[in-house]
C-alpha cells in the first residue's frame, strides 16, 4: 500500500482503503474541522511527536457496548458506597463531568510519558479546542477534593469515542468509566469506541468487531441528536433524583 498524503484542503480518503495495520493517511493538518471529519468516518489521529499526523481506522475495532460493561465485585462495592454518599454535602468520592478537561488530558499524557505518549502538546491543544466547541468531554474522579482519575473522549450523535484515561488511585479511572456508562445508557448512546484491542479493555466488556460493522453502526449513530452533557456532578442513577 502507498501511504496517502492529505493536504489541508483535501478530504481524508475512505477508511476502507486502510493498510492491513489500519493506517489510512498522513498529513500536517490537526484542526477541529479535521478531527470532526475523521471521527465521522471512523478515523482517529495517532502519531509520535514531531512526525506527520497519521490517521488510523483499525480492523477489527475494539468497541464497548454500554449494556455489556463489566463491573467487578470490588468495583461494584465501591460504586454502591459512592451512590449512597453522593447526595451528601461533601462526599469522600465525587465524580464530575467537564469540570477539569485540561487537567484530565494532561494527566493522561503524564502517565504515559515514561514509555512515550501520543498525547503531545499539539494533541492536548486541539482536543481542548474540541472540548470548547462541545464535542469533547471529560469525566473526573475526585477524592477528598483532589483529582485522582478520569477519562476524556469525543461525542458525535449517539456514539462516544473514548480516547484515554488515567488513575492516581486504585479504580479511579474505572469509577469514572462506570459513571460515564450510566449516563450514556440514560442518553441512549449504545457504543463506546475503544480503538485498539487490549486485555484491560476486554476485562471491562469491550470486544473487537469488524471495521465494516463498526462503520455501519457509526453511520447511523453520528447523525442522531447528541445528548445534553451535564457540566458538574455526574451522579449514578439517571435521571438524578434531586
Amino acid at each position: 500500500m502507498t501511504l496517502v498524503w492529505v493536504a489541508p484542503d483535501q478530504a481524508l480518503p475512505s477508511p476502507e482503503n486502510a493498510s492491513p495495520e489500519g493506517l489510512v493517511a498522513a498529513g500536517l493538518d490537526l484542526s477541529v474541522p479535521r478531527l470532526l471529519e475523521a471521527y465521522s468516518q471512523g478515523m482517529f489521529p495517532w502519531y509520535s511527536p514531531g512526525d506527520p499526523v497519521l490517521w488510523w481506522s483499525p480492523d477489527p475495532r475494539m468497541v464497548l457496548e454500554v449494556e455489556h460493561f463489566k463491573i467487578s465485585h470490588s468495583l461494584g462495592k465501591k460504586l454502591r458506597q459512592i451512590a449512597r454518599q453522593q447526595n451528601q454535602e461533601n462526599p469522600a468520592i465525587r465524580v464530575t463531568c467537564d469540570l477539569a478537561f485540561e487537567q484530565v488530558i494532561a494527566q493522561c499524557a503524564a502517565q504515559r510519558s515514561v514509555s512515550g505518549t501520543w498525547i503531545s502538546p499539539d494533541i492536548q491543544q486541539v482536543y481542548t479546542d474540541l472540548h470548547h466547541t462541545g464535542y469533547a468531554h471529560s469525566i473526573e474522579t475526585w477524592m477528598d477534593g483532589k483529582l485522582v482519575g478520569g477519562l476524556y473522549g469525543v461525542n458525535l450523535g449517539r456514539f462516544f469515542f473514548g480516547e484515554s484515561m488515567f488513575a492516581l488511585h486504585t479504580d479511579a479511572s474505572k469509577i469514572a468509566l462506570a459513571h460515564l456508562v450510566d449516563f450514556l445508557k440514560f442518553a441512549d448512546v449504545p457504543y463506546i469506541d475503544c480503538q485498539q484491542e487490549t486485555s484491560h479493555l476486554a476485562s471491562l466488556g469491550a470486544c473487537p468487531i469488524p471495521r465494516e460493522d463498526f462503520l455501519d453502526a457509526l453511520a447511523w449513530a453520528k447523525d442522531q441528536p447528541s445528548p445534553v452533557w451535564p457540566r458538574g456532578t455526574l451522579p449514578l442513577g439517571w435521571p438524578p433524583t434531586c
